[in-house]
């Protein structure tokens, strides 16, 4: 496989194994057998509830379109086929059902809970391990929130209701076609789906002025175990708190959110600048100076930069090159002056800065095309390009600037063969972040924080040793660091689901202090309190997958 020669190529290269896929003669689905005969009843439950429904249930038997419905919101395609890899143990669903209404979510829980039959719930499809449409335990049903994507913003209260199944392109749209000075403080992949994305917690490139998307939600419809539609008050604050980052498909279907939108000016500062080391010295120079600066800039700037390898000409040697991604809201006088103070070493200069509107730095921080107007973003789900590259991610969070030894340690793995496309993301904290309550919500890393590293690794072939070789090489990475970064326990992400980690037992029956070994790694001291919310809201684990959190009673 050839990979990017540019950082930038890279960046791009990483982002596109995250949308979607499109060709369905490459899918080989596992689905576990449809002969049983809670399969055949669940069904005809469903159908009875509405006739409308049985035009939106897929099987592998009884649908041509089962496939492309299934890999439509597949954005890692370690799990969209079987082959000889360790990912063909992932069973598929042995149906899908694309409601269209709440009412329908209603029934599918309904009739899935009365006939046994287990229940996975996806919205955009960007779970890094697959868990929302593919699971170590069969059967099971998928519910795909794919038409479940109304948006509607009301500017006077500077909120807008939006389904989870609109991907952020979707939500960015409606905002700034409603206003060009509100805005909704989440991510920067254009097609990562709504629902998953809060449920994780959340964050883009103003997070350290507004904080994380789950910090910026005022109200949730949920659809629980028993098929009711709660609101914040009916479902209540513990509940309400749990779904703002506690992680998805664990406490019911968030069918809807109700966003605090903030307001951003007319125009901003927002662009890309690439340093190329000409040696991991110098890479090592500029990256210690990053880290120690981050987390204290003004909280209306902040600068996310992505590490890797690139070829150098013709030569076969490859150099590590930096891409910085500086968002800030202001102008790019004032932004100068504070990067001239605060981090020279960058070398900054006017001509780098680029003035634009905040729906503008959507699109360029997702890699569109400069001359794109912002109703691309509608064209997200079908208009991207297709990948066919496997992706592994990692995370960890940095309270202390790593030493020049760490480092470099890292440059001499990102250099080794078996790296392949491998990348680094830097997400700094600091500003808004360190003044939230580490409690507020599920998200436990605020103050303390510098940034949170976020490691990739791609490849392409279907290979089981190509697999494995690359899958070691990022587990090696990660276990180099450890000395380095967040301990007891050591930290890592929602969203960047790691089975590494941990897993629940496929039955069902994990313990809480079973679960503990991964939870309180992504959630820490809030993961007790969430397991309890659980136990209130489901205690009969209706709602799980390989690492959601089982209920414990009081």
């Amino acid at each position: 496989m050839k990979f990017p020669t540019s950082l930038l190529s890279l960046t791009r290269f990483l982002l596109l194994l995250l949308l979607p896929f499109f060709s369905s003669a490459w899918l080989d689905v596992s689905v576990a057998t449809n002969t049983q005969p809670q399969y055949h009843d669940l069904l005809h439950c469903l159908c009875s509830q509405e006739d409308a429904i049985c035009n939106l249930i897929y099987t592998a038997q009884n649908s041509t379109a089962y496939a492309s419905v299934l890999q439509f919101s597949i954005r890692n395609p370690r799990f969209s086929n079987n082959n000889a890899s360790s990912s063909s143990s992932r069973t598929k669903p042995i149906a899908i059902v694309t409601p269209t209404t709440i009412p329908q979510v209603q029934s599918t829980v309904l009739c899935s809970r009365k006939h046994g039959l287990h229940l996975r719930v996806r919205s955009g499809g960007h779970d890094f391990e697959g868990a929302s449409y593919a699971s170590l335990s069969s059967p099971f049903l998928l519910l795909d929130l794919v038409n479940l994507r109304n948006v509607t913003v009301d500017v006077p209260s500077k909120s807008a209701w939006a389904q989870s199944g609109a991907v952020l392109a979707e939500v960015y749209h409606s905002i700034a076609s409603a206003s060009r000075t509100l805005a909704f403080p989440a991510g920067l992949c254009p097609t990562v789906g709504l629902g998953g994305h809060i449920s994780g917690g959340g964050y883009g490139t103003t997070l350290r002025k507004f904080g994380m998307a789950a910090d910026n939600i005022r109200d949730a419809l949920l659809v629980d175990a028993d098929g009711r539609v709660l609101d914040r008050a009916a479902m209540g604050e513990g509940v309400f708190w749990a779904i703002r980052g506690g992680g998805g498909n664990t406490y019911g279907i968030v069918v809807s959110w109700k966003l605090k939108l903030v307001r951003v000016p007319l125009r901003l500062s927002a662009f890309t600048v690439s340093r190329t080391a000409s040696s991991d010295a110098e890479m090592t120079k500029l990256v210690d100076r990053y880290q120690r600066v981050t987390d204290k800039l003004p909280d209306d700037l902040m600068i996310l930069v992505m590490i890797g390898a690139v070829d150098q000409g013709n030569s076969t040697k490859q150099v590590l090159q930096a891409a910085f991604q500086v968002m800030y809201l202001g102008g790019k006088e004032r932004l100068l002056r504070v990067m001239n103070e605060s981090f020279p070493e960058l070398g900054l200069k006017e001509e780098d800065c680029k003035e634009m509107s905040w729906i503008e730095s959507v699109l360029h921080f997702a890699n569109y095309p400069s001359n794109s107007t912002y109703d691309v973003l509608l064209k997200s789900r079908t208009d991207s390009p297709i990948s066919f590259a496997k992706l592994k991610a990692k995370s960890d969070y940095v309270g202390t600037p790593l030493p020049e030894s760490a480092l470099q340690g890292i440059w001499s793995r990102v250099h080794q063969v078996e790296a392949g496309a491998a990348l680094l993301h830097l997400i700094p904290h600091g500003g808004m972040m360190s003044r939230i309550s580490d409690s507020s919500t599920p998200y436990p890393y605020r103050a303390g924080t510098v940034y949170k590293i976020q490691y990739y690794v791609a490849w392409s072939g279907e290979q089981k040793e190509v697999e494995e070789r690359h899958l070691g090489w990022i587990r090696k990475l990660h276990e180099f660091l450890t000395p380095f970064v967040s301990k007891n326990p050591r930290g890592a992400y929602a969203n960047s689901r790691d089975l590494d980690l941990g897993m629940n037992d496929p039955t069902g029956e994990t313990s809480y202090e079973q679960a503990r070994v991964w939870g309180e790694q992504y959630f820490k001291h809030n993961f007790e309190r969430l397991a309890r919310v659980k136990a209130a809201i489901d205690p009969s684990n209706f709602f799980r997958n390989e690492q959601s959190v089982p209920p414990l009673s009081m």
